[in-house]
């Protein structure tokens, strides 16, 4: 028999399914609306945000609404696939990333032509107006 604050947490859990299982969008949808209000107060709410992240994440990775997404982004460098994950986030273009120089170099960058890819000094100016860790930008995707 599990102990009594496993059965409560089980409980708890079976309360709101999409925490650990989406199935469909609209459960997707739903989960997503639920971290947006969950982030507004992060540190009280940081164990949930953990567990939902993973459900979402999970659905993203194997639903067949992002396998486009996700093989195009499979394509490429590391880095690059954080960076235009976060302009497509954010809702920017090659003109909103002062951080990496002129609109003409973020194209070069985000295509990797003519030699042109992420810096050091790109990837900490990148990590400070975002909040996230360089070590993002390394990562095997």
């Amino acid at each position: 028999m599990l102990p009594e604050p496993c059965l409560k947490i089980r409980d708890a859990l079976s309360q709101v399914p999409i925490l650990t299982n989406i199935s469909n969008q609209d459960d997707y949808e739903k989960a997503l609306a639920m971290m947006d209000e969950l982030i507004e107060d992060y540190d009280a709410n940081k164990a949930l945000v953990d567990i939902l992240s993973l459900s979402i994440e999970r659905w993203e990775e194997q639903s067949d609404e992002f396998a486009d997404f996700n093989a195009g982004l499979a394509k490429l460098d590391s880095g690059i696939a954080v960076l235009r994950t976060l302009m497509a986030q954010h809702n920017l273009g090659v003109a909103d990333l002062p951080e990496l120089g002129a609109k003409a170099n973020v194209s070069k960058i985000l295509n990797q032509t003519g030699g042109r890819q992420l810096t050091s000094k790109h990837i900490a100016a990148l990590s400070q107006r975002f909040g996230i860790s360089p070590a993002l930008f390394f990562k095997k995707l």
